[in-house]
């Protein structure tokens, strides 16, 4: 089945300055499934060059180990990256993640997501599923964003 591009974003805002959110959210860990709320998954890092970072994130869903790989490129002075899968069921699809500064020490995340869909069968199907990853990305970017003010903000409990 010929894949059909699924297009949609959403913004996040950050308790942190823009500077540390982009350090924060592109320190790749071997641990950052289990912050992602993943069960059962495990991440390996191949450090390609300083900017350049191939991600490797193995699932079990259903009882079958599903392998993603992705290709994430670090643009530090624009406080941007992009991530690519290379592999899985998803392959091909690209998300851009921009943090820009905001009033005093806050700081938003602007994500936009092309995601090739291989199951999309007509139109009503295509918007129905751009809700629901638009709605599932955006949660997990909002435990994300929880996680990160813990951790650069000792006070917030």
């Amino acid at each position: 089945m010929t894949p059909r591009a699924i297009h949609y974003g959403f913004t996040q805002n950050f308790n942190v300055p823009a500077h540390k959110a982009f350090s924060w959210c592109t320190d790749f860990r071997p641990d950052d499934m289990a912050l992602m709320q993943k069960e059962n998954a495990s991440r390996k890092i191949q450090r390609l060059a300083d900017d350049v970072i191939i991600l490797v994130d193995t699932l079990v869903n259903e009882g079958k180990s599903v392998e993603k790989r992705k290709l994430v490129c670090l643009y530090p002075s624009r406080l941007t990256w992009t991530s690519t899968h290379l592999t899985g069921p998803n392959r091909y699809s690209q998300f851009v993640y921009e943090i820009t500064p905001q009033i005093a020490d806050k700081s938003e995340l602007k994500f936009t997501a092309m995601s090739l869909d291989y199951q999309v069968r007509d139109n009503d199907d295509l918007e129905r599923r751009g809700e629901e990853l638009k709605k599932m990305d955006s949660e997990t970017w909002k435990l994300l964003a929880e996680e990160m003010e813990k951790d650069l903000n000792p006070k917030i409990k």
